[in-house]
């Protein structure tokens, strides 16, 4: 079982930056891959980026390339989604989630033009 709570959402302008991150409980941290995804507003999920176990790993959708970067601790059992130079089509609900079908409750990122 694998608990996630996402933070770092809120609101920013256009060109501006946020971290978020992702706080994972359960022993297995370590040797899961875990990932961010987005919802916007009358749209699908869409995945946004991922990492393998070790970080060695890591994809971003093209749609983020160049501007987030995913990245883990695994001694703090947390996952960070650096994202920059943040467009107001970036506006949408960013959602952690872990290998084996566990997501967190989701957290607000809102760019303003």
């Amino acid at each position: 079982q694998v608990q996630l709570v996402e933070s770092g959402g809120g609101l920013v302008q256009a060109g501006g930056s946020l971290r978020l991150s992702c706080a994972a409980s359960g022993r297995t941290f370590s040797s899961i891959a875990m990932g961010w995804f987005r919802r916007a507003p009358g749209k699908e999920r869409e995945f946004v980026a991922s990492i393998n176990w070790s970080g060695g790993t890591t994809y971003v959708a093209d749609s983020v390339k160049g501007r987030f970067t995913i990245s883990r601790d695994n001694a703090k059992n947390t996952v960070y989604l650096q994202m920059n130079s943040l467009k107001p089509e970036d506006t949408a609900v960013y959602y952690c989630n872990a290998q084996g079908g566990y997501w967190g409750q989701g957290t607000q990122v809102t760019v303003s033009s």
